[in-house]
């Protein structure tokens, strides 16, 4: 490891998997594979064949992107629909204030 890192271990479906992170990140790398294990326990449990753990990790692996995906496209979604709310409070706003300020200021 490179000055700046440490080690953190990883469980995975009951291996285990060392990273090399800095220590700002060790928490949230720990989290990102609790939140992993969890999902390939949901893909293999829900199989109704038994399945490699390179199968497991490829279709959990494909339910986050999807659930990844689907979150940006909200986001881009609520980002439009705010946008369009302030510039239409601005407009309203300027109305108001045009209609309030004396000619001649």
């Amino acid at each position: 490891m490179s000055q700046g890192t440490i080690g953190v271990t990883v469980h995975l479906l009951g291996g285990e998997y060392r990273f090399a992170c800095t220590p700002a990140e060790h928490e949230d790398l720990l989290e990102a594979g609790r939140y992993l294990d969890e999902k390939m326990r949901e893909v293999r449990d829900r199989s109704s064949k038994l399945l490699s753990l390179d199968a497991v990790a490829v279709m959990a692996a494909m339910n986050l992107s999807h659930e990844l995906l689907r979150q940006q496209r909200q986001l881009t979604e609520t980002d439009a629909v705010v946008n369009h709310y302030v510039e239409d409070m601005a407009q309203k706003i300027d109305a108001i204030l045009s209609k309030s300020v004396p000619d001649g200021l």
